[in-house]
């Protein structure tokens, strides 16, 4: 009687064993300006809060330069296969996971490929910046998954697609983005 405990017992702590190992355990990586591209649009990744990412169950990451292009990545290859996707909080740039964050949309919010969608750590923040901005729809990532993810024609016409990355006030409403956009035509930019 006594053998057939131990042998069970040997037998569950190596089914334990087993399966520890073979769950996987999903980290977001570091951003590296120097090399990191978006896997979608080509442009430089940069280590700022619209940064996202995603690892495949296989291993692979796949870093964007903004929620838009990822979401193309999705349509794309499908969802059945990432392990875990990762977006930055707009605010102190902490990695969260996708399903986990809340999002501010607005057409005329700057982002680099125009899709205008922030990421926050939580509704509370979310509802911090349209109540300080006056702009934006909040949402989750369910409601992103039936958002029409146009790019803004506005936005891609003001020539650097919104590339420079700003956080500054100025440029995240309708008004301050027409101000900058005057600016650049008057300096010949």
């Amino acid at each position: 009687m006594n053998k057939r405990w131990t042998m069970t017992l040997l037998l569950m702590l190596g089914l334990l064993v087993l399966t520890a190992c073979g769950s996987t355990k999903y980290a977001a990586l570091p951003i590296n300006e120097d090399v990191d591209i978006c896997a979608i649009c080509k442009m430089q990744v940069k280590d700022d809060a619209y940064a996202t990412q995603l690892t495949t169950k296989d291993g692979k990451n796949y870093k964007f330069d903004d929620i838009g292009c990822m979401n193309q990545w999705k349509e794309e290859n499908g969802t059945e296969n990432i392990g875990m996707d990762f977006v930055r909080d707009y605010n102190d740039k902490e990695w969260i996971e996708y399903s986990k964050a809340t999002y501010v949309y607005d057409a005329s919010l700057r982002t680099p490929m125009a899709y205008g969608i922030l990421n926050f750590k939580d509704k509370a923040s979310a509802e911090a910046f349209v109540a300080e901005q006056g702009i934006g729809t909040i949402m989750t990532a369910e409601d992103l998954a039936s958002h029409d993810w146009k790019q803004s024609t506005e936005m891609m016409d003001m020539g650097d697609h919104g590339h420079d990355h700003g956080h500054g006030e100025e440029g995240m409403s309708e008004e301050g983005m027409h101000e900058e956009g005057e600016k650049k035509e008057e300096s010949g930019h």
